[in-house]
């Protein structure tokens, strides 16, 4: 069974990725972003799940949770699902988050990233991005950066598999009660990756929506863009990747 961590699992599609692998056996590890909804995830953690809590939106918290983490035995996946739809949180929570966790925590043997169909509607350009998020961020933009980050560790880290997905537009609480998409669907394709011995979920670098895998925009595997972005993000955090 492996150890995997699931970010922003209170509720929503982590909620329900970290349920059903703590279901199958694993050793699953959740996220919240304070005490107050940690309280949500007790049904988890009553039956031994770990638990790290801190705020996504702020650098020093990542830091401490990854610092927690590195004490702890070693991660075989991280499911990279907190996320944020609007605001000033989008880049630091979208991208920024789960840059430094990759680069902070050892290297696991998975990482799923939770991109979007929104990504499509990205811009590939780095010029003038917010990082800080002192105003609003682009969803889209965001997305098309975490679906690239993958692409990237994919291609660094041959031995690593590196997959985004897009979950789908499905009713929960970022989504909305309207959302048209299956809440089951969206959440069996990360907990597929992170754990399957099927030789497709084998496959690094991928985008999948629900278990098929699909061609991102196409700034997605664009080595330049990738290596812009990583230099971006190191100059930004003043983290760089693992060397290999």
């Amino acid at each position: 069974m492996a150890r995997i961590l699931i970010t922003g699992s209170a509720d929503g599609l982590g909620r329900l990725t970290a349920e059903a692998l703590q279901g199958q056996g694993h050793d699953v590890i959740v996220h919240a972003r304070n005490t107050d909804r940690a309280t949500h995830l007790r049904p988890l953690t009553d039956h031994g799940a770990g638990i790290v809590i801190g705020d996504f939106a702020d650098r020093d918290a990542v830091r401490r949770i990854a610092a927690e983490l590195v004490e702890q035995a070693p991660l075989d996946a991280v499911i990279h699902n907190a996320g944020v739809w609007s605001g000033r949180d989008v880049m630091p929570v979208n991208i920024i988050a789960p840059y430094l966790l990759t680069a902070l925590l050892p290297l696991p043997q998975r990482l799923v990233y939770l991109s979007s169909a929104s990504h499509f509607g990205g811009q590939p350009r780095l010029d003038g991005v917010d990082w800080q998020g002192k105003s609003g961020g682009s969803y889209g933009d965001s997305k098309l950066y975490v679906s690239t980050l993958a692409a990237a560790i994919a291609r660094m880290y041959p031995e690593i598999l590196s997959t985004s997905v897009d979950p789908g537009w499905v009713p929960t609480r970022m989504g909305g009660a309207g959302a048209p998409d299956s809440l089951e669907l969206g959440h069996r394709t990360q907990e597929w990756l992170a754990t399957s011995d099927d030789p497709e979920a084998r496959t690094s670098g991928g985008y999948w929506h629900h278990q098929h895998r699909q061609e991102p925009y196409p700034s997605v595997h664009d080595t330049a863009f990738q290596d812009r972005l990583l230099s971006a993000l190191a100059d930004e955090t003043g983290e760089h990747l693992p060397r290999r």
